[in-house]
């Protein structure tokens, strides 16, 4: 699991990033901080392993404290401003991201974090972590029947559980494999791997049938 902390003065660039990291498995939100001091008293508290910072704050900027700093984690800069663009990157930092911050292109900063540090570790590639009623619960890949999407949520289905929990289909997408997981319908993913019967209408797992979209059969002749 990887911790992060947002250290950003305006409240409403937080709430976006809270947003996005709580979507996104493996990582963990450990703390807000409004302010530079804010900041070190977190890096002294947690152990950090990503901080998502504003450059431009009162009194100490982003960029000054990572100055001051003997041990950092990694950092993804956070800004209004693009002039400061060139500081972030001999400062060497992640990736360099400007509000107002889409979650395309928070997923594209995340996928370099995980490039450049290796911080994807085997149980990754086996697991996701999914927010069910406030806790993380880590869900085996390979139990995965079905997800079918509900709005602004996901009902994952596996081997043994049903679980609800707030992501979209995009983001589901992106964290399985393309090679397994097929998108059949526009509400539906499905584990190609479990399927007990393939046609260009409808597959069935474990006995439940999942509708083919004429929109995606082209998708069935993978397989």
């Amino acid at each position: 699991m990887i911790n992060c902390i947002i250290v950003d003065d305006e409240p409403l660039a937080q709430t976006v990033i809270q947003r996005y990291i709580e979507q996104t498995a493996g990582l963990r939100l450990l703390d807000k901080c409004a302010n530079a001091i804010e900041a070190f008293n977190a890096l002294q508290k947690h152990q950090v392993d990503l901080m998502f910072l504003d450059i431009k704050m009162p009194v100490i900027s982003g960029v000054e404290l990572l100055k001051k700093i003997k041990y950092r984690p990694a950092v993804i800069f956070t800004t209004g401003f693009s002039e400061f663009a060139m500081e972030g990157y001999e400062l060497e930092v992640v990736d360099y991201l400007l509000k107002p911050v889409t979650l395309q292109r928070f997923n594209k900063a995340i996928a370099k974090f995980f490039k450049q540090t290796g911080s994807v570790a085997a149980e990754q590639n086996n697991y996701i972590y999914i927010k069910v009623s406030g806790k993380l619960v880590k869900v085996p890949k390979s139990e995965i029947l079905y997800a079918e999407s509900l709005k602004d949520y996901m009902k994952i289905v596996t081997i043994n559980d049903r679980l609800i929990t707030h992501l979209t289909m995009k983001s589901l997408v992106n964290l399985l494999p393309e090679t397994t997981f097929i998108r059949i319908h526009r509400s539906f993913i499905v584990n190609m791997s479990l399927a007990e019967s393939i046609s260009r209408k409808e597959i069935i797992l474990k006995g439940i049938s999942i509708p083919v979209g004429n929109n995606y059969k082209a998708n069935i002749n993978l397989y």
